[in-house]
């Protein structure tokens, strides 16, 4: 089940491979997850030492939250992944000229996990060429409802 998609990164990049990584999370942003109150549309993922981080994400505190923890919406979160998984993706960022970007929120088996995509930029043409691509689509699927 989706809880927060980010949709501009398709329009953006292109998706090579995708991975589905852990994030480590305090309680109020868990439940402020629960709850939708997050925005992928900005955010990016980083490696630094040996590590992936997740940044830029926007996790809105929920009013309700605990007042002796200081909530910081857009704090820096460590992704978990195996380490042979990171260490492909820490060469492929650095040598293939690749990056990391994240896709989808989502449920598990109950644990919420991030899908993050390794990504190629596209050029302007590209997303304009991909746009028509799927106009064309759309507009056979509607010529085939018709008939």
């Amino acid at each position: 089940m989706s809880i927060a998609q980010n949709k501009k990164a398709f329009h953006d990049y292109f998706i090579e491979e995708k991975y589905e990584a852990g994030m480590a999370l305090q309680g109020w942003e868990v439940k402020a997850i629960r709850a939708a109150r997050v925005q992928l549309k900005e955010a990016y993922v980083v490696i630094r030492n040996a590590e992936l981080n997740l940044i830029g994400c926007h996790i809105s505190p929920l009013t309700s939250a605990s007042t002796h923890v200081d909530a910081d919406p857009v704090r820096t979160r460590k992704l978990l992944l195996h380490a042979e998984e990171i260490s492909k993706l820490i060469g492929k960022v650095e040598r293939a000229g690749y990056t990391l970007v994240p896709l989808d929120l989502h449920y598990t088996r109950g644990k919420i996990k991030l899908e993050i995509g390794l990504a190629k930029g596209k050029k302007q043409h590209d997303k304009r060429e991909s746009e028509k691509a799927r106009g064309w689509q759309r507009e056979k699927q509607r010529l085939l409802r018709v008939k």
